[in-house]
């Protein structure tokens, strides 16, 4: 073991077994006076996130290449590299939701107004936000058409059509399409005024049904985020302020950002059946009575993108969890033009392809130094480096995103040497994530320093509630917080509301938010 005193201002190299049988090459640069080499910023271009954090983003999202702004305000042009995330965000959950015996279907983007119009609370709640069409041509229209919000009202007209008996429940339909908010502040994937999402719509006979759905796909979320995004959420419900328009229940899964700002992941809706009698879809009960059906909604957006890049992201770009890597691992041939380097590199190419690995050799005519740029950049979880001297040693370096670390593997074994740092990294990628969100989240009893916490510690904020509006106005009014859920998992911090000392209902996550 090298002392720590003498790795200042020097090199230093040591070889470790792992159980695999990977040799692990690990080496420590560290100049006086400086951070670690792996924390060297490789992307000059790139604000650093403590400096500013929205310029860092933009500036992520920019030279990533995964959006182009569009001529119209508040409107984004997804890049190839965005949308193939997008698409693995896509495919992923749709898997799970065919799993849970869902179908997809497909509904108009236009609303007549009339038809908006049928559940009060719902087009109350949609109205500032809701883009209108006043004409056709060149001939104004007897009524306005929206361009949809979100699509429940189209859903409640189809099922209302299709629905008689208990025979043709539940209804399990999801829709992949791209709806229109006219937002007053916009970013790319965060808040955009024509966003990608799927909605799920469900109808059943049932309360009970409907919440256990409401559940199942809330959980659907969480283990999404947990699995494949390596972002760990907190589960709960809404209060009554911050609920969907039209339901009886809002769950949400809430995650937390690299800046201390929450953002709200995914949400479940349990309408009851408040949609049922609004738009009279009723059934045909095993008694032959007509009972109204009870309805479930819910969805998740293309602000996941925004959410990987603020949670794994750093000064040099993006990082990418692998199982989400449009490119899990990028070949960068050293030496290229040298006899029998790109031939190498094509064969290490087809080994990783054959064994599932999202992989591209770069074989251009960059500098090796502007290809681990790029690599850095793009957040590609790995690169492959291979040049003469390595295939005289029948080995490759293999150099992980996230930390740097670099691994020698026989080109024998390369495959499988990959997907085993793929693994590891996908794993230690969500432990850091939650160690950052652990360790950013605060528990308080006194209003006082929960105010302080709030303006002075970026994170999550527990605090007891005593469940008045007036309570959740007044946090909002003095420090720009909101109640981000009502975890499910309850902790009992005081017997008395944060705010205003009365009798405490229920322990809330609080914070500044996206």
């Amino acid at each position: 073991m090298i002392p720590w005193s003498l790795c200042v201002g020097t090199k230093a190299f040591f070889m470790e077994k792992c159980p695999s049988g990977i040799r692990k090459n690990r080496k420590i640069f560290i100049e006086e006076e400086t951070p670690m080499a792996k924390e060297k910023k490789f992307v000059e271009s790139i604000t650093d996130m403590e400096l500013d954090f929205p310029q860092w983003y933009t500036d992520v999202v920019k030279k990533a290449d995964l959006t182009e702004y569009s001529s119209l305000k508040g409107c984004m042009i997804i890049r190839p590299y965005g949308y193939a995330i997008w698409e693995l965000i896509q495919k992923q959950l749709d898997e799970r939701f065919k799993a849970t015996g869902h179908e997809n279907v497909y509904m108009p983007m236009f609303i007549p107004e009339s038809l908006l119009q049928k559940e009060k609370d719902h087009v109350e709640g949609f109205a500032p936000e809701v883009a209108w069409v006043t004409h056709g041509g060149d001939k104004k229209l007897e009524e306005r058409i929206c361009v949809r919000p979100t699509s429940e009202t189209l859903f409640c007209e189809h099922y209302a059509n299709i629905i008689q008996s208990y025979r043709d429940l539940p209804k399990l339909y999801n829709q992949w399409c791209s709806v229109v908010r006219w937002e007053k502040t916009t970013r790319p994937f965060l808040r955009t005024m024509e966003f990608l999402w799927q909605e799920g719509h469900t109808a059943h006979a049932t309360a009970e049904e409907a919440q256990e759905e409401t559940l199942r796909m809330l959980n659907v979320y969480a283990d999404f985020c947990r699995d494949v995004l390596a972002i760990p959420v907190i589960k709960g419900e809404k209060t009554e302020k911050e609920r969907f328009a039209g339901a009886a229940h809002t769950f949400t899964i809430e995650s937390l950002m690299h800046d201390g700002k929450a953002l709200q992941s995914g949400t479940s809706h349990n309408f009851g059946d408040g949609f049922a009698k609004a738009f009279g879809i009723q059934y045909t009960d095993k008694e032959n009575k007509l009972q109204y059906v009870h309805q479930t909604s819910w969805g998740m957006t293309t602000r996941m993108i925004g959410a990987i890049i603020m949670v794994h992201g750093d000064n040099s770009g993006l990082v990418l969890p692998p199982r989400i890597a449009p490119v899990q691992a990028v070949i960068i041939p050293i030496q290229q033009r040298k006899e029998g380097v790109l031939e190498t590199a094509e064969k290490l190419n087809a080994q990783l392809k054959a064994a599932g690995i999202r992989v591209k050799t770069d074989a251009t005519d960059k500098s090796p130094g502007f290809k681990f740029a790029e690599q850095e950049m793009r957040g590609i979880p790995v690169r492959i480096e291979c040049g003469p001297k390595d295939i005289e040693a029948n080995q490759a370096v293999v150099v992980r995103r996230d930390t740097r670390e670099k691994t020698v593997v026989s080109l024998d074994n390369l495959a499988q040497g990959v997907q085993e740092i793929l693994d590891t990294m996908q794993k230690e990628m969500l432990e850091r994530a939650r160690a950052h969100r652990d360790a950013h989240t605060y528990a308080v009893t006194d209003y006082e320093e929960f105010k302080k916490t709030v303006e002075e510690k970026p994170g999550f904020v527990k605090a007891m509630w005593c469940g008045c509006r007036e309570c959740e106005d007044k946090i909002k009014e003095d420090v720009q917080a909101t109640s981000r859920c009502i975890p499910f998992e309850q902790e009992t911090l005081s017997d008395k509301c944060v705010v205003c000392g009365k009798p405490a209902k229920k322990m809330v996550y609080w914070g500044r938010a996206y």
